[in-house]
Parts: C-alpha cells; sequence; structure tokens
C-alpha cells in the first residue's frame, strides 16, 4: 500500500470516527432489563426480633418474627440474588417509635442531648436504604429530636407534603431521582422517587407541628412532583407513602385524606408503583387502573413491624430517550422465613442491652395480678388503675384554679388485651405493656351533655345484641371498624351501655355521686393528646377548653405513682363504674 492510500483511508477513517456519535442513540435499543425495588414500612423502632414486653424472643400466634435485622437478610439475599447494581431499598414511614428500644433513646437517653447515633439510624445506615420517608409517629417526640435523626441518616429522608408554615416550602426532600448503572448496559436506568407523609399528623402531634408544619393533599402533592421527576429524565417514578389504601380518614373533613395511596395512583399520571404504609397490612400486589391513561398502577404493602418486605420487580425496555416500563409484579417476603444478620445484631447490641435493663427494673409490688383480657367489655382493675393516676395529676394540676371544684372525670382505652400485671414485682415493661402508647395528659372541660354525646359515640365499638340472644365475644367488640384503642371508657361517673340498643341510644342511667348527670353540669376531663386533638373522631373534645396541659407522659406518670407508692392494690382504686346490659339485664 502506498503512503497516500494510507493517509487517504486513514482520513476516512477519522472522519466516520468523528461524525460517528461517542454513544451510539440505539445501543440498549429494545434491550430489556429487570431491576428490583424493596420497601419496608411502619417498622416502628423493631431493630431486633425481640419483645420488649415480654422480655422474650417476638412471637404471636402466626408466628411472625420483626426487626431490622430480619428485614437486612431479606435485602442481602435479594441483592445477591438480582445483583446489588439492580437493586435499590426505601422505606415508608413509622421508623422511630413503637417500642421501648426507640422511647429510650427519645426520653429516658435522648439523642437530641447524648448525640449518640440513634439506633434505627444505625441499623438503617448499615442495611443501606436508599431513601426513607416520613410517617406520621415520626412527629411523635418533637421536631427537634427528629431533625437530629434526619441528620444521623444517611439516606435522605422524603416528605413533599410536609411544607413550612412560614414559607410553604418543603420542610424535608419532596424527591429523590437515583441512577442506576446495571453492569454491562451503557445507558443509566433513572427511578424518580417521592415521599408523601400523613397529614392526620396535623391532629395528631398538634402539639408538636402546629404553626411550624402544614400538611398538604398527598394527590395534589403528586400532581405537582411526578412532571417535574419526568421532565428531570425520570424513567421509572415510585411514591413512598405513608397513607393507606382504602380512601378513608380516621378523621373528619378538614384534613386532606389520610389513606389516600390508591387515590394517588388512580388519579395522578406517570406513576409505575406506590410503596405504601400505615395500615399495617400484608399487600403483596395490588393493581389500580389510572383513571387518566388506563395505565395500571403496582401497589404493595409490606405489614409492620419488619415482618414483611415488599419486592418490586421491574422490566424496562429501551426505548430512544430512555427506558420504558413494560412488565411488573410484586410480592412481600415473610421475615420468619429467615436468621437475624449477625452484623445487625452487632450493631444493636450496647442500645439493646440498655433497653432490656431499663424496661426490666422494679417499680412496685402488686398485690394481686392485674389482666386486661376483659378489658374491652368489662371494667377492669387493671384499666382503673390508668384512669385513677390520670384523674390524680389533673385534679392536683387544677388545685388552686376556678375550676378546682368541679368533678374530674377520666378516659381511658384498651389499648392491649395481653397487658398484665403480675402478683408481686411490677416492672416499667409491664406498664409499657399496658400503656403502649407516647400520649401526653391534658385536662379538659365537657358539660353532661357532651360527656353523654362522648360516650355514646365511643359505644359504636359494640355490636348491637339483642336480649337473650347468644353472645359472641368475637363478634362483640370492633363493630363498625373501632379498634380497642378508641373504645373508650370513661371514670368518675356511673352508666350502663345497652348494647341491645342502635348505635347513638346506648347510654343509660348516667349519672354522678347518684344523681342523674345534668346537660348543663361542669366536669374537668382527664383525657390524652391523641384524643383530644381529635383522633378517633370523638365529639366536643377538640374544641373544649383546656384547663391542663402539663406535656406530662401518660406512661411516665403510671410509673412515677408506682414508684411513689411502691405498691398497687385494687382496693384503693378499682370501681366497677360501668358495664354492659341489654334492656337493663347486664351481659355479664
Amino acid at each position: 500500500m502506498s503512503s497516500l492510500t494510507a493517509r487517504a483511508l486513514g482520513a476516512i477513517t477519522l472522519a466516520a470516527v468523528a461524525l460517528a456519535p461517542a454513544v451510539p442513540a440505539n445501543a440498549d435499543r429494545d434491550l430489556e432489563v429487570k431491576v428490583t425495588v424493596m420497601a419496608s414500612s411502619d417498622i416502628h423502632g423493631n431493630a431486633l426480633n425481640w419483645d420488649y414486653f415480654k422480655n422474650a424472643e417476638y412471637d404471636d400466634s402466626a408466628h411472625n418474627d420483626v426487626g431490622l435485622a430480619k428485614i437486612s437478610t431479606l435485602v442481602n439475599q435479594i441483592r445477591a440474588d438480582r445483583g446489588k447494581d439492580r437493586t435499590l431499598l426505601f422505606d415508608s414511614g413509622d421508623t422511630i417509635q413503637g417500642t421501648p428500644l426507640a422511647y429510650y433513646y427519645a426520653k429516658v437517653e435522648p439523642i437530641t442531648e447524648t448525640r449518640e447515633t440513634h439506633p434505627i439510624a444505625k441499623a438503617m445506615n448499615a442495611i443501606g436504604y436508599d431513601a426513607v420517608t416520613l410517617g406520621n409517629h415520626e412527629f411523635n417526640y418533637g421536631i427537634p429530636l427528629l431533625a437530629r435523626w434526619v441528620k444521623q441518616m444517611k439516606a435522605p429522608v422524603l416528605a413533599a407534603n410536609a411544607v413550612s408554615v412560614k414559607d410553604g416550602k418543603p420542610a424535608y426532600e419532596p424527591y429523590i431521582i437515583k441512577t442506576m448503572k446495571v453492569r454491562g448496559v451503557e445507558s443509566p436506568i433513572k427511578v424518580g422517587v417521592l415521599g408523601l407523609t400523613n397529614p392526620g399528623s396535623a391532629i395528631w402531634d398538634k402539639a408538636n407541628v402546629e404553626g411550624r408544619l402544614k400538611f398538604l393533599d398527598l394527590v395534589e402533592t403528586a400532581k405537582k412532583y411526578v412532571p417535574i421527576m419526568r421532565g428531570k429524565g425520570a424513567d421509572v417514578v415510585l411514591v413512598t407513602a405513608h397513607a393507606g389504601d382504602n380512601g378513608l380518614s380516621s378523621y373528619g373533613t378538614e384534613l386532606p385524606v389520610e389513606n389516600a395511596s390508591a387515590m394517588v395512583a388512580e388519579q395522578v399520571p406517570g406513576i409505575d408503583a406506590v410503596l405504601f404504609g400505615h395500615a399495617h397490612n400484608d399487600v403483596p400486589q395490588r393493581f389500580v387502573t389510572n383513571k387518566v391513561t388506563g395505565e395500571q398502577v403496582l401497589l404493595t404493602e409490606p405489614g409492620r413491624w419488619g415482618q414483611r418486605l415488599s419486592v418490586v420487580d421491574f422490566t424496562l425496555t429501551k426505548i430512544r430517550r430512555g427506558w420504558e416500563v413494560t412488565a411488573k409484579a410484586s410480592t412481600t417476603l415473610n421475615a420468619n422465613t429467615v436468621p437475624e444478620d449477625p452484623k445487625i445484631v452487632e450493631l444493636m447490641k450496647e442500645q439493646h442491652e440498655t433497653t432490656v435493663g431499663y424496661v426490666n427494673q422494679v417499680v412496685a409490688q402488686s398485690k394481686e395480678q392485674l389482666s386486661a383480657a376483659e378489658s374491652p367489655y368489662k371494667d377492669t382493675p387493671i384499666l382503673d388503675y390508668i384512669q385513677k393516676v390520670q384523674t390524680d395529676v389533673v385534679t392536683q394540676a387544677i388545685a388552686g384554679t376556678p375550676d378546682a371544684g368541679l368533678p374530674v372525670l377520666s378516659i381511658a382505652a384498651p389499648f392491649s388485651r395481653t397487658a398484665v400485671f403480675p402478683a408481686g414485682p411490677v416492672s416499667v415493661r409491664d406498664m409499657a405493656g399496658l400503656y403502649v402508647y407516647d400520649n401526653t395528659l391534658l385536662g379538659i372541660k365537657l358539660t353532661g351533655a357532651q360527656v353523654k354525646d362522648f360516650l355514646e359515640y365511643s359505644a359504636k365499638y359494640f355490636a348491637q345484641v339483642a336480649p337473650g340472644a347468644p353472645i359472641d365475644l368475637r363478634a362483640l367488640t370492633n363493630a363498625n371498624g373501632t379498634p380497642d384503642y378508641n373504645y373508650d371508657q370513661l371514670s368518675g361517673v356511673d352508666y350502663d351501655v345497652d348494647v341491645s340498643q342502635p348505635v347513638g341510644s346506648r347510654i343509660v342511667g348516667l349519672s354522678y355521686n347518684g344523681s342523674p348527670v345534668a346537660a348543663d353540669q361542669q366536669f374537668v376531663v382527664a383525657i390524652n393528646n391523641y384524643r383530644q386533638s381529635g383522633g378517633g373522631g370523638f365529639p366536643h373534645v377538640t374544641t373544649a377548653p383546656v384547663v391542663y396541659n402539663g406535656q406530662v407522659e401518660i406512661r411516665q406518670a403510671l410509673i412515677d405513682a408506682a414508684t411513689a407508692s411502691g405498691t398497687i392494690d385494687p382496693a384503693t382504686f378499682a370501681d366497677v363504674n360501668w358495664k354492659l346490659v341489654r334492656a337493663g339485664v347486664p351481659v355479664f
């Protein structure tokens, strides 16, 4: 070959290289790639498979296991099976409240003071979450502690619809776009993730968020951000929502819909899947048709406490400008099929043992065994203990005020049917097992008529059973979808609940000190913050005058009262002041 010919060929080759794109537009054209998204939700402070209330490994009638250590093993298996470059991991909220472990590092040795890393942040960081969405219970311990936890998290913490009251801007990151670089594939895959939290926080944690945060409608927020994520090149768009999927709310119409996950899927175009939580249900796979596009949107929920892990598999096909989801399917994996990840167990060891030591501290001696098993349908001494302590705290607080002469009533609900004070030593964990929520105590003023309305509303908890008909305990309670924690019992007055009557006409013989309660009679009522702020939708309580709000935690008040007396003796507080009847005949 002559030097001229060689030079000519070289020039042609260089020209061809210069004209060709660095990466051909169709480099991956028609290529199919599978990627996997995993999701947990409603971890509620469960790091290990441990029941702090029973002081033993967690177990229930279905033999579920719990905890992030179990989730970690499942995640590791999926990453090993699919390839780490093809997987992402998210959480849909309610992570830092719900166990004595979470309580200890929020209240006993709060991370805001010690600067210690929160155990849930420590575990999630080690597992390698890609993003976490805020749940309503994240606000239980106040904005400063939440801010500290968010700072400790390596993963972005999302909540697009939680905005600052001051300027209307998002108070947390609204969304992220994760770029997945799959080995052997030229074009990266962009996954947009929008985080939506629950509007109910404005009610349930009013004391912590009022004047600071506003919670916007989930559907409207998604309509705003999904096009933004698509505009930034997201090939896959996910919503992680701390909201159930039934379209209902446990409150009135004053706030956006509580359980709006399916509504988001139906009404907002451009969403491929909704990873949701809040309802504590195991939903392996559900498809919802988007009303605008006709496309099928996948929904999945992984139960609660780390009992399940949602696994969503997407098939993506390369198109001219990116990737298109051409198939999707999901399931939930059961945590009881795997051992705990020893790395997470070791990581939690010190904080776990500290918590175990705390909850096993003996605070008093009980004269006899007290059980909450029958509390949903009988007046039991163990709930009367709560009533007694709440009444005492509020009575002492209003002493010397204009309301000091008013009768003090108290409300309590059967939070746990398994709670027991053993005969003999009673520990912190026994108290925590009885009062499982981190509620604070308030005192409000109600009239006799309002007290009657309150009790009638509460009594919808029972099914209507005709006089003489057999009583089926399984069907008697939880009627009208009412959970145990929304059946409030009232102390300080006497009354019957006639379950043979329809809802709204069941409270009989309401009296105080042997005399019928007058409609205009004034009472101070000891009530928890969840109920007073509107949780459960009870009448009158949200607008009632507040005469006491010392931010005293009810559980701690129980512990303090037991510690101070050293003895729990039902003879000093048990009072059967209400019962179920049918046409005047006691049911039990």
